[in-house]
């Protein structure tokens, strides 16, 4: 029987034990979907990142959630560029490599210091935007996440956004309130199945540019996901469309905190850029990552 290499990766940290752990299968050649599904389950991490092919800094990928394949995952989008360029997948020095997921092209920029890769930057699917749900669904959500009304943050945006999976937005008060959430997670799940949408991503300000955020998937067989990317990608667009953040500078940096409810704490960064009509076009995550383990199975 084929051997299968592993690597189980920490992401939007830069020391074991933090961040979001994801599993990244070194070579997927010649593997169904259901046997992707099933080493991610083997593997033990919530998500999992499949490599089947590679041509220099192009390596073709796909991604699974415990429900099934996913179009993008942001963390083992992340994972997967960093762990190509330090386990040797990739050229020698490549600082710029492409993902070619099922429905498109996403590029990868390396962070080297030292020589060494440190950080990635992944520009996600294009930010799309749906109409807001009724005010009783939003009142519906804060219900089933334990809060209510009065911790609902007026001059935040509360909406529907995708940078590759639909998320709802719950803005609130302040992050204590966030930690505070005791979310019902049948409940949850129904109304993320109603809503038509992947996650709830309840979040808070901490500055001027930085946010605190707790996302959850029951639909998506995650209850609650340490550190998300693409999540948080839309949630930057989402901002940046609500015109929370200047636009005048052309593009602009967000710092997202997340993880720390469950112990792994991560941060994510954020980069959205705008078109010249003002909306925006373009969101890049990015962050650390760190090889915790590496087998095969």
């Amino acid at each position: 029987m084929k051997r299968i290499p592993y690597a189980l990766v920490d992401v939007f940290a830069p020391a074991p034990g933090a961040g979001n752990r994801v599993a990244v299968v070194l070579d997927a050649r010649g593997m169904s979907p259901e046997e992707m599904r099933a080493v991610a389950q083997s593997l033990g991490a919530a998500e999992a990142a499949f490599l089947l092919e590679r041509t220099g800094a192009a390596l073709s990928v796909r991604f699974f959630a415990p429900g099934g394949e996913v179009e993008f995952s942001g963390h083992a989008a992340v994972a997967v560029g960093l762990t190509a360029a330090r386990t040797g997948l990739v050229p020698e020095g490549t600082t710029r490599l492409y993902l070619h997921t099922p429905t498109e092209v996403l590029p990868v920029e390396l962070v080297l210091e030292a020589g060494e890769p440190r950080k990635a930057w992944v520009r996600g699917p294009a930010p799309r935007f749906r109409d807001l749900p009724p005010y009783r669904a939003l009142r519906e959500v804060l219900e089933a996440l334990g809060s209510d009304e009065r911790y609902l943050h007026r001059g935040l945006p509360y909406g529907v956004a995708f940078t590759g999976l639909w998320s709802l937005f719950v803005p609130l008060i302040a992050p204590g309130v966030v930690d505070a959430l005791e979310p019902e997670m049948e409940r949850l799940k129904a109304l993320c199945f109603r809503l038509d949408v992947a996650t709830i991503h309840a979040y808070a300000p901490m500055g001027p540019r930085s946010f605190y955020a707790r996302d959850f998937a029951p639909l998506l067989g995650i209850p609650e996901d340490p550190v998300t990317g693409s999540a948080n990608a839309a949630l930057g667009a989402l901002l940046a469309r609500a015109g929370v953040v200047p636009r005048r500078e052309g593009k602009v940096l967000l710092t997202v905190y997340q993880g720390h409810h469950l112990g792994n704490p991560g941060v994510v960064k954020v980069q959205v850029e705008y078109s010249p009509t003002g909306e925006p076009y373009s969101v890049q995550i990015g962050g650390e990552a760190v090889i915790v383990q590496t087998g095969e199975v």
